[in-house]
């Protein structure tokens, strides 16, 4: 097995790699004087290129848990995966940005510089650092793809990190808040059709500028923006969670995943304009929590890796970048 697994882990140079995910975070702190730094991994290619069957190897040994983790993220979210979580019972605010804020491109995303916010849950206080965008959504809603995802990335003080991820979908009218989700009476999550959402006033003032943003490495400052529209949304719904990892390299496990029941809205006008600028960037579902690397199980074959994963054995720990 260690031969097998350490010539696939190693199956490319060395290079540096900026995640998006955790940007801004003690992971990848932001660079100095402004810069916005272009990521340099990506999401379609297979060996010797960027996409995500080659992350491990593209810095090796900080992406090896990209192949090898048990615990990876996104994932299918079916009953028995998850928790559920009341909105009511989390503590969630996030300042409003009358000045606007910072969005920049970041080659494998945009994002959102914040100004400040919080989230704190099970005795822990997470900082609000940015949100940034996936699309299509890089969680699955029971076997279903969504249009795009937002993901809201925090710190504690301990430096434990946990996302909010939203799902978004094609608005059916004007802007106003996304309403509340339908229930099932008997699981207590997301029914398989989502409901109609109107657009989402915050996401059709970011993407309004998106255009400008076009080229990977530029900034624009977005008009203001309002939070406390998709704040009340996520506390008036509830949220999936989960322990997975971050979804770019170095593909860290650990992160604590609230994955919201609420939907978002944007327009057909302005999902046409992030797409052109975002493109593809959704990394493909991972196996369920605990169970065996999909690329581990690819290269050693399903009983193997399931035996090494059951073990503990391969896994190689992501290490912040120094």
């Amino acid at each position: 097995m260690g031969l097998a697994l350490r010539a696939f882990l190693l199956a490319a140079s060395a290079t540096r790699v900026f995640a998006s995910c955790a940007h801004g975070t003690f992971l990848r702190p932001r660079a100095e004087g402004g810069t916005v730094e272009v990521a340099k991994f990506g999401y379609t290619g297979a060996v010797r290129r960027q996409g995500p069957l080659n992350w491990a190897a593209l810095e090796s040994p900080a992406n090896g848990v990209c192949a090898t983790g048990t615990n990876q993220s996104p994932i299918d979210m079916v009953d028995g995966v998850f928790s559920l979580l009341q909105g009511s019972d989390v503590q969630l605010t996030i300042n409003d940005m009358p000045d606007g804020a910072e969005f920049e491109n970041l080659g494998t995303t945009v994002e959102v510089i914040t100004q400040g916010g919080s989230l704190a849950v099970a005795d822990k206080t997470f900082e609000l650092q940015q949100f940034h965008f996936h699309l299509p959504s890089e969680h699955l809603d029971n076997g279903t793809s969504q249009a795009m995802e937002m993901h809201m990335v925090f710190q504690s003080a301990a430096q434990e990190i946990a996302v909010i991820g939203t799902y978004i979908n094609i608005a059916d009218g004007g802007a106003a808040p996304a309403p509340a989700a339908k229930r099932s009476r008997i699981f207590g999550r997301q029914e398989a059709t989502p409901p109609a959402v109107a657009a989402t006033t915050l996401l059709e003032t970011i993407f309004s500028v998106v255009d400008q943003i076009a080229v990977p490495g530029t900034k624009v400052t977005t008009p203001p923006l309002v939070m406390s529209e998709v704040v009340d949304v996520l506390k008036a719904n509830a949220f999936q969670i989960y322990a997975g990892s971050l979804t770019t390299p170095p593909c860290s496990e650990g992160v604590s995943w609230h994955v919201s029941t609420a939907r978002l809205g944007i327009t057909p006008a302005s999902f046409t304009k992030a797409r052109d600028v975002i493109g593809f960037n959704s990394r493909y579902p991972q196996n369920s929590p605990g169970e065996p690397n999909l690329l581990m199980m690819s290269a050693l074959g399903s009983a193997t890796a399931a035996v090494v994963a059951m073990a503990g054995g391969g896994v190689v720990a992501a290490k912040p970048a120094e």
